[in-house]
C-alpha cells in the first residue's frame, strides 16, 4: 500500500498546467478549522502558497497560518522548558544514585527536548525542503477534481471516508488512504465511478520487509526487519495518480473532503523489492475521462486504468 507519497503543492503549477481553478474557499475553512483545534496535518509546502497573498481570501489563510504557528511555536517551548526541567531533575538523581527509573526519565527528556526544538526550527524555516510536500495518512493534499465542468483543485484527507459510513470507519479501516482496484466495485462502489480525482505524484514509499528485499527467506530464529523504500520514476516526471474522493457529510460534524489513491498489481521492479501493491499514473489525454466518470459504464473507466503510464520505479531506501 502506498502509505505515504511525494506531491505537488504549488497551485501555480495546477493553474499554468491544467487551467484549474483553485477553491479557495474550502483553503480557507481548512485553516479555519485547524486553528480552531480540528487537528487537521498541512505540509508545510502548501503554506508556502499563501506567502506572498494575492488577495483577501489568501491574505485571511495567511493570519491563520501566522495564528496557527505562533500558538504551536508556544506549545513546543513550553514543552522544551517542561522537559529541560525533567532532564536536569534526572541527572541530579543520577549523580548520587543510578536508576532505572532516572536513566528512563533522562532518556525520554533528552528525546523530546530533540523533537520539540526540531519541530520549532521546522516552523521558523522559509526555505522548503523535499520532505515538506510529503504526504502520509490524515495529511491534507491537492486534489484535482472537476466541478460545473472545470477542473479544481480542493484540499483533501489523505484517508478516504466514503460518505454514508460513520467516522469511526478512520479507525475501523484505517487502510482506507488507498483504494484496491479488485474492490472499486465492492467497498468503494459509492466512489468508482462518480467521484474521482487526480493527485501530481513525484515519488512514493512503501513499507517491505528487509529479507523479501534481499530476495531471501527468514533465517533461523530470524525476526522481520521493516525497510522503507523510496519509489521514484526514471526518468523523473509527474505522476498523475488516479483516486478516488468524497465530500462525506454527518449531522452535528465538519465536512470532510478526503481521498484514496487506486492501487493494483505491481510492477516486476517493485515486487522484485519486495512490495505487492503500486499506484496508477494515468496518461495525460485521460485526464477529463477519468474526472468526469461514468457510472453506466465502468469497463470505460478499468480501460483508463489499464491504458496507464508504466514508468520504470527506481527504488533506494528512504531516509
Amino acid at each position: 500500500m502506498c502509505y505515504s507519497a511525494q506531491v505537488e503543492e504549488s497551485f501555480q503549477r495546477y493553474v499554468k498546467q491544467f487551467g484549474a481553478d483553485i477553491d479557495i474557499h474550502q483553503f480557507v475553512k481548512l485553516y479555519a478549522h485547524r486553528v480552531e483545534g480540528s487537528g487537521a496535518r498541512i505540509p508545510k509546502a502548501m503554506d508556502a502558497n499563501f506567502a506572498h497573498p494575492e488577495d483577501s481570501a489568501q491574505q485571511s489563510i495567511a493570519k491563520l497560518i501566522e495564528a496557527f504557528d505562533a500558538s504551536e511555536l508556544s506549545r513546543l517551548e513550553q514543552e522544551v522548558f517542561k522537559q529541560r526541567k525533567r532532564l536536569a531533575d534526572a541527572e541530579r538523581k543520577l549523580q548520587t544514585r543510578t536508576t532505572k527509573a532516572a536513566s528512563e526519565s533522562k532518556r525520554i527528556a533528552t528525546s523530546k527536548v530533540k523533537w520539540a526544538l526540531s519541530r520549532i526550527a521546522d516552523i521558523k524555516r522559509d526555505e522548503l525542503l523535499p520532505r515538506d510536500s510529503r504526504i502520509f495518512p490524515g495529511t491534507y493534499a491537492p486534489v484535482m477534481v472537476i466541478e460545473n465542468g472545470r477542473r479544481v483543485i480542493k484540499p483533501m484527507r489523505y484517508q478516504c471516508r466514503p460518505q454514508g459510513k460513520p467516522a469511526f470507519y478512520d479507525r475501523k479501516y484505517p487502510g482506507t488512504y488507498n483504494a484496491r482496484r479488485d474492490n472499486l466495485e465492492g467497498f468503494w462502489k459509492g466512489q468508482f465511478g462518480h467521484s474521482h480525482g487526480i493527485a501530481i505524484v513525484n515519488a512514493f514509499y512503501e513499507n517491505v520487509s528487509r529479507h523479501d528485499l534481499e530476495g531471501r527467506e527468514l533465517g533461523d530464529g530470524e525476526k522481520a526487519e521493516n525497510v522503507i523504500l523510496e519509489f521514484r520514476p526514471k526518468p523523473e516526471q509527474d505522476m498523475l495518480v488516479a483516486c478516488l474522493w468524497s465530500h462525506w457529510q454527518g449531522k452535528g460534524e465538519e465536512d470532510l473532503l478526503s481521498f484514496a489513491a487506486i492501487t493494483d498489481e505491481p510492477p516486476a521492479e517493485i515486487a522484485a523489492a519486495g512490495h505487492d501493491r503500486c499506484i496508477i499514473p494515468i496518461k495525460p489525454e485521460n485526464i477529463d475521462a477519468w474526472l468526469n466518470p461514468d457510472a453506466q459504464n465502468l469497463a470505460a473507466m478499468y480501460a483508463i486504468l489499464d491504458d496507464r503510464e508504466r514508468p520504470y520505479y527506481q527504488h533506494r531506501k528512504a531516509a
